[in-house]
């Protein structure tokens, strides 16, 4: 996620550039940092009490050592197959990559419902033995590592496709496809690995659904029972999430340090052969497509038990596509709108850009819990009464929590494109605004779109945060799902995940459409 971005140039702003810049930032600053300030001003003294049961800190530290195991679980899995996706000629490698990625744009409560469908006590291959490991911490990490692994694999891989393929070659001179991985490739790899277990650390960590769904103990769930159960305390939810708030600043910290040591290997581009892995190919490829083929296991599991309820299902949706279109597609357009303002401009390294960078990757790191809470506090009052019970909140939601994913792929695009065009056109006196729109986002268009659809799959996957601040009667498909899981018709539940699983495979398909169209 760090751009490694040096000193801002002093080039003073043009109006219309100065106008769009605040109003971008204000409006990430109000979406994202002013509900995480919200909650530290809504504290009182008495609410804090339940920060020092001991309770209180043993759950924080279960949740943090799963995490850690979900953690290294990914990085076991996902480095290898990162390598070997990213750089080898293992067997239909591309659509392996693609395969092996989608699971982790679904809701992993999903596939939690899907191991339970093939591992639970009537599961297809269930038994106790399997249901008592399915219900407890081996379960809870083995979901989350499976749903997880992808995002290291894809980011490893990403930064072995993009280093400077002189590396490589002069190493294959002196050394075996082997000896280069492991002494060239996987160095260079290092960065996109940590940041990829600091991705996968906040998730993990923040997640609510999986331990809730498999009945093992989470903190996120603790800050949950005190916003949604029938006795409800605000001020103890409140209080609760002051250690989430510093995880969150820990892992931006971090985050930041990874992108500062992170070295500049990228090089020109142009065609370059794969390393052949000669008489390993075919069990590498094997054991690569085991591993895809694991991770899509539940989703078949869950299209196995949805089958007899597909032709029910329209008596149990109800408004809960349109709940979850609605706001995500226009959260999606105002992250897009945001990310090619704040993208640009952090991309041009323009003064105070990189605090409102920090501001958006704090909130997305920030546990969905946290979030939630301060969105509550911030909204949730009589002035602004008409916003929370609207669909609107869940709007604001998206935007504060996934502001990032417009900014930093936009940044990336601008931070490779040439700046000639834009140049030329400030010689020839066009102001800012035209530069913008006639330059810069038209030369960017095909992969702006693709930016829409990728913040477009994250806010319909969201769970963690729109359970908590979902309007009445206006719960997404997500949350109805979650709601459903307890005491709804199994084939039933298992059918609506196939919808939402099926709407995320049809928006992907969309963005890789878009990203192989030629220019």
């Amino acid at each position: 996620m760090a751009l490694g971005v040096g000193r801002p140039l002093t080039i003073p702003r043009e109006r219309g550039e100065w106008v769009a810049f605040s109003a971008a930032s204000v409006v990430v600053l109000a979406a994202g940092a002013w509900p995480l300030a919200t909650v530290a001003a809504d504290l009182g003294s008495a609410d804090l009490d339940v920060l020092f049961a001991a309770r209180t800190w043993g759950l924080f530290g279960i949740t943090l050592v799963r995490t850690l195991a979900v953690v290294a679980g990914t990085l076991v899995i996902g480095v290898p197959l990162g390598l070997l996706l990213g750089r080898t000629d293992v067997a239909g490698r591309r659509a392996a990559l693609a395969l092996h990625a989608f699971p982790a744009f679904v809701p992993p409560f999903l596939l939690a419902l899907g191991w339970f469908h093939g591992f639970g006590r009537g599961g297809a291959l269930g038994s106790e033995h399997t249901a008592a490991l399915l219900f407890a911490e081996p379960g809870v990490v083995a979901t989350l590592v499976l749903a997880f692994s992808p995002v290291v694999t894809v980011l490893v891989a990403l930064a072995l496709e993009a280093i400077d393929p002189a590396l490589e070659e002069a190493g294959l001179v002196v050394a075996s496809p082997g000896r280069v991985a492991v002494r060239i490739l996987l160095p260079i790899a290092r960065p996109a690995a940590a940041l990829g277990a600091i991705i996968v650390f906040a998730l993990a960590f923040g997640e609510l659904g999986v331990p809730m769904f498999l009945r093992v103990p989470a903190y996120p769930a603790a800050v949950f029972a005190r916003l949604g159960a029938t006795a409800t305390s605000t001020g103890e939810a409140f209080a609760l999430v002051l250690p989430l708030v510093g995880v969150a600043v820990g892992l931006i910290a971090i985050e930041r340090g990874v992108g500062r040591r992170a070295e500049p290997v990228l090089g020109p581009r142009r065609a370059r052969g794969p390393l052949a892995l000669s008489r390993w190919r075919v069990a590498l490829s094997l054991f690569v497509w085991a591993a895809v083929g694991l991770g899509l296991v539940p989703l078949g599991l869950l299209a196995l038990k949805a089958f007899p309820a597909i032709g029910a299902l329209s008596t149990w949706i109800g408004d809960s596509l349109g709940n979850s279109l609605v706001p995500a597609a226009l959260a999606a357009t105002a992250i897009t709108a945001l990310g090619a303002i704040l993208g640009w401009s952090l991309a041009r390294r323009r003064p105070g850009t990189r605090l409102i960078d920090a501001a958006a990757t704090l909130a997305f790191v920030t546990p969905a819990a946290v979030l939630g809470v301060g969105l509550i506090a911030t909204w949730n009052r009589p002035a602004t009464a008409a916003m929370y019970a609207s669909t609107a909140i869940l709007v604001v939601g998206y935007v504060a929590r996934y502001a990032v994913l417009g900014i930093r792929p936009v940044a990336a695009l601008v931070a490779q494109s040439p700046r000639s065009f834009e140049d030329a056109a400030e010689i020839s006196g066009a102001p800012w605004r035209r530069r913008f729109l006639r330059i810069v986002v038209p030369l960017h268009a095909r992969r702006l779109g693709a930016v829409w659809l990728l913040a477009l799959v994250f806010c319909l996957r969201d769970l963690e945060g729109a359970v908590l601040y979902y309007p009445a009667g206006g719960a997404p498909l997500t949350v109805l799902i979650f709601t459903l899981e307890a005491n709804g018709p199994p084939a039933v539940v298992a059918g609506l995940s196939l919808l939402q699983v099926a709407m995320t495979g049809a928006i992907l398909a969309g963005a890789g459409l878009l990203l192989r169209r030629r220019a």
